[in-house]
Order: C-alpha cells, then structure tokens, then sequence
C-alpha cells in the first residue's frame, strides 16, 4: 500500500512538472515572440524599412516592381508622427541625424502636397533624387541642372522619353511657384530657403510665398498692397526650417519639387540603401509561373547611387 501510495504521488508530481514546464515553456516561447515583435518595430522605426517603387518617376534607376531598405537612422530617426492605422498627427521625437541629404542622394521623404495645399489629403511617402540643399541656387537649362551656377551630371539612370524640349517662355500653368513663367525643361533660378533666411515680401510675390509661409505653420494674406503674416502686416519672414530640391530620374514624367515646392527636413524618411527583391508587379499573384519569370534576379542586391 505505501509503496502504491509513494508511487501515486510521484506520478501526480511527475505530471505537476510536466504542466509546469509545459507552462514555462509556453511563457517563455510568448515573451520571446512579444521581444521579436518589439525589436522588429524598433528597427522598422528607428533604422531600417522597407518600401515599394509604386511609379516610374525614378526610371531607369528604379523600377516599378523594385523593394528597397531605407535607412531611416542616418538623417536622424523619428517616432511615429500618426496614430497606428490612421491620418491623425501625433507628438512625435527625432533622433539627431548623423548627415543631412547631399546632392544626390536618393531619399524617401513625404509629400509636402500638390502646389497650392498647405497639407495633403493623406500621409504620403515619394522617392526622388536630392538636387538642391538648403541656400543652393537651382535651375534647369534644356533640360540640364545647374545648382550654384555648374554643371551637374545626368545621374547613371536618368531617363527621357522624347528629344522634345520645351522652349524657354512656354510657362507650364501647373508649374511651382504659382505664376512663375517656367516649364520643366526651363526651369529657375530658384533658391532653396534655410533656416534663418529672411524672405522679402510683397504683393508682386506674394503668390509665391504664401503656401510656403502656411506650410511653416501660420497664416499669410494679402489686404490690398499689404502682406499679412498671422494678421500683422509683415515685410519679411524668417524661414523656420531647411528645405530640400528633389526631381526623379525619369526626367519628363516626374511630378516633383519643380511642381509641388520644397520638402522640409522634418518631412525627410531616409535614404535608399539597396534593392532587395524586384519582379514584375502587373503580373496578378495567380499566375504563379509567370510571376515567378519576372523575377529580376540581376537587380537583387544592387546598391542604389
């Protein structure tokens, strides 16, 4: 009797064990999962994310169908600027960056808004390539940028799809600023504002200053000859942020800064590092084989410049 007694209780702690080690197993597997899931969200955040080619503004650099890494840590990471799921601004912290963009650089930015919006719709994010910084002079002649008065070279991938130029004096109505008399192909001088830098104001260039002046947070309006900045009758206005000139590779269909205005540094993503997968994206998922055919297998792995 003792014996079946003693061997009753040791299979009842044997079986004790077994659910609590069973337990801790368990336990131990979810807190491990919840540390993957915050780590990953962290690097998504603060160092590293992944994004899509949506258009072929950037051709023939990238390609529509091409998935990169963005490296958000080098201009100076920020935490969430919307509510998960959502459109509504949040308080939000950046890190401080390590380099601002140079000329060149391919960055992942968002959208200031078309030309005449103090905000877009919706939170959108844009790549394009960096050609002007803060204080840079630019401007496009037959279709070649200057930025300070020289020459820069048509990076590796630029694309045109016509020898079509538009002549100098054709103003493009769509063009940025609103009433300037440019088109994309004859485009400036314009300067890129930074910080500290005190903008002249008037009823002669009012129109070109207003959406910007808004963008920085206040209200701007004209009453007769007299520029109002926050209701107060304003001849200048000092400029809050650095900005940033960017146009995509693909020279003639590219709605970028020569259409919509300069992108501020708060508004700065990353910059491009590589691409990691690339395949055709007009190809529905059910056409597995062909799907699978598109793969670029030699863009996987390349460095963006």
């Amino acid at each position: 009797m003792k014996q079946q007694r003693r061997s009753r209780s040791s299979e009842q702690n044997t079986d004790k064990n077994q659910k609590t080690t069973g337990k801790k197993r368990f336990r131990d597997s979810i807190e491990g999962l919840v540390f993957a899931v915050i780590v990953a969200l962290l690097l998504k955040v603060f160092v590293v994310e992944a994004y899509r080619i949506p258009t072929g503004s950037m051709e023939n650099t990238l390609l529509v169908g091409d998935f990169l890494l963005v490296n958000k840590f080098i201009y100076g990471a920020k935490s969430p600027q919307y509510l998960p799921f959502t459109d509504i601004s949040i308080p939000y912290f950046q890190l401080p960056p390590l380099e601002h963009p140079h000329r060149g650089d391919v960055v992942v930015f968002e959208w200031p808004g078309d030309r005449n919006e103090v905000k877009p719709p919706e939170p959108v994010n844009y790549i394009k390539r960096c050609i002007g910084t803060p204080g840079d002079t630019v401007q496009v002649i037959d279709r070649v940028v200057y930025v300070n008065g020289k020459l820069q070279p048509f990076p590796p991938g630029i694309k045109f799809d016509t020898y079509a130029v538009m002549p100098k004096g054709y103003p493009n109505p769509q063009i940025f600023p609103e009433g300037s008399d440019w088109n994309e192909d004859y485009y400036g001088p314009i300067v890129v504002p930074k910080k500290g830098e005190i903008l002249h104001l008037s009823k002669r260039n009012y129109l070109k200053w207003k959406i910007f002046i808004e963008r920085e947070g206040n209200t701007c309006s004209l009453v007769d000859t007299t520029v109002y900045v926050d209701n107060r009758p304003a001849a200048t206005y000092t400029v809050k942020h650095n900005y940033y000139f960017m146009m995509g590779d693909n020279r003639e269909n590219s709605l970028d800064s020569r259409f919509w205005g300069f992108v501020p540094f708060q508004n700065i993503v990353g910059q491009a590092m590589i691409i990691y997968w690339s395949w055709n994206p007009h190809i529905p998922m059910w056409d597995i084989f062909a799907k699978i055919g598109s793969i670029r297998w030699g863009r996987i792995g390349m460095l963006i410049h």
